[in-house]
């Protein structure tokens, strides 16, 4: 218990991400993961290219989750500075990089996103925007569901359940109604109907210690009951595995839950889906501009590699497409069952 009550958000982020790769040290008779991977014959996972640029444009939000590992929250003050955005705008024009995922907290909270989402659909850019939905019906917020179609933005809106108790069990009381809410006005707005371009993706989490249901059969009852309950429609659902980082690390400590769950990640470690985990084709960029190799090793403070640049405004990206993959034990999340990343399941999918 006291190293989950010390797990809590710190002034010190770092000491935060070594308390918490410390926590992911055990339990010791673990298999490591890159031992896992060296079975494989894989000296260690490198990256491919960098198809997709993941901005984190900061921790404020609106919401206080269980599972995020952000530790995002109403409180934080981390926002993504417009200099920042302007260096990410710059590695994309020279690496010609296609695919943009706006991330947070709430990314809509920064006060450049709307000047941000502008600039990179005057670039031909695919934007993706991943969303906790409320945001989208708060006060002072209420026009942004019109300024994302206009700019062609796919919502990537996290939806942890159909049903309210479930829901708000992660996400606090009230965010069932008012996510409902925000669905009903992009589908007015024509997110997720049949002969539109504008893309609905939902994003389903565990709630607690489990591993996701098949993504597949989970689509399809998410479709059934959201359109039977409020006739909501979408494109498509993602299943993410819940990462044993930040405030779920926590969660699972208090809980006496973390030995067993670490267990089950390593027990459904999938050799097919190593392969195509999400950090071998994206870059990640944090709200200082530090680059990671994903959003999970952001949260822990592990950096690149040192032969590489760390920050975006040094971009290199002959160096940071050929990388070595920083690891650790919460890459068996991605790795466990069908494989989880940012965008869902990675089995059936390539690299």
């Amino acid at each position: 218990m006291s190293l989950a009550i010390s797990l809590k958000r710190q002034q010190d982020p770092l000491a935060s991400g070594q308390r918490q790769l410390e926590a992911l040290a055990q339990p010791s008779d673990l298999p490591r993961f890159e031992q896992q991977i060296e079975q494989l014959g894989i000296n260690a996972l490198r990256a491919e290219r960098i198809d997709l640029l993941q901005m984190n444009l900061g921790k404020l939000c609106n919401q206080t989750c269980v599972h995020c590992h952000v530790d995002a929250g109403p409180d934080r003050r981390e926002v993504m500075s417009r200099q920042t955005m302007e260096h990410c705008l710059k590695a994309i024009d020279q690496a010609d990089i296609g695919t943009v995922d706006l991330t947070g907290g709430a990314p809509e909270m920064n006060p450049h996103f709307r000047w941000l989402v502008e600039s990179l659909h005057a670039r031909g850019r695919t934007i993706l925007n991943r969303s906790n939905l409320t945001i989208l019906v708060s006060p002072g917020f209420e026009d942004l569901p019109e300024f994302l179609a206009a700019h062609g933005v796919e919502i990537i809106a996290s939806l942890p359940c159909y049903l309210e108790e479930n829901l708000e069990a992660q996400r606090g009381a009230g965010t069932f109604g008012r996510s409902i809410e925000a669905l009903q006005r992009l589908n007015q707005l024509g997110y997720g109907q049949p002969e539109s371009d504008l893309r609905l993706t939902l994003v389903f989490n565990p709630r607690g210690a489990t591993l996701p249901p098949p993504q597949e059969e989970l689509e399809a009852a998410y479709r059934r009951e959201l359109h039977r309950r409020y006739n909501i429609v979408f494109n498509r659902l993602y299943t993410i595995t819940n990462m044993p980082i930040s405030r779920f690390l926590a969660y699972l400590l208090a809980e006496g839950e973390y030995e067993a769950y670490m267990r089950r990640l390593v027990a459904a470690f999938n050799p097919a889906v190593a392969s195509g985990v999400m950090c071998r084709t994206m870059l990640s960029v944090g709200w200082d501009g530090r680059l990671f190799d994903c959003d999970f090793n952001q949260m822990l403070d592990l950096p690149l590699e040192k032969a590489v640049p760390r920050h975006i405004a040094d971009f290199d990206v002959a160096q940071l497409s050929r990388r070595r993959i920083i690891t650790n034990q919460h890459c068996f999340g991605c790795t466990a069952g069908a494989g989880s990343g940012c965008q869902g399941v990675i089995e059936g999918k390539s690299a």
